[in-house]
C-alpha cells in the first residue's frame, strides 16, 4: 500500500469528504490540519505542496510519489491501483 499524506483545512467540506474517502476506503493516512497547526510549520507545509506541484489548494494529498490537489476520489483511486 502506498503511503498517503492529506493536508487538509479543518473547516473545509472538502476536505472533510477527503477524510471520508480514505476512513471508507480503509486506507490508512496521515493528515494535518493546515489551520490548526504553527506558521512555522504552515510554513513547512506549503513548502512540501510547492515541491509536489501544488497550488495551496485544499485538501492535498500525497499518495506514493505523486499528489492530487482538491477532492478527487477517481484519481486517489487511479494513483492507489483501485479497480471501479
Amino acid at each position: 500500500m502506498k503511503k498517503v499524506k492529506l493536508y487538509t483545512l479543518s473547516t473545509c467540506p472538502w476536505c472533510k469528504k477527503a477524510k471520508a474517502y480514505f476512513t471508507k476506503n480503509n486506507i490508512p493516512f496521515e493528515h494535518v490540519d493546515y489551520d490548526l497547526v504553527s506558521e512555522e510549520r504552515q510554513e513547512e507545509i506549503m513548502d512540501e505542496i510547492n515541491e509536489c506541484g501544488g497550488t495551496g489548494e485544499f485538501p492535498f494529498a500525497i499518495i506514493g510519489k505523486k499528489s492530487v490537489c482538491g477532492y478527487d476520489p477517481d484519481e486517489y483511486d487511479r494513483l492507489l491501483g483501485k479497480k471501479k
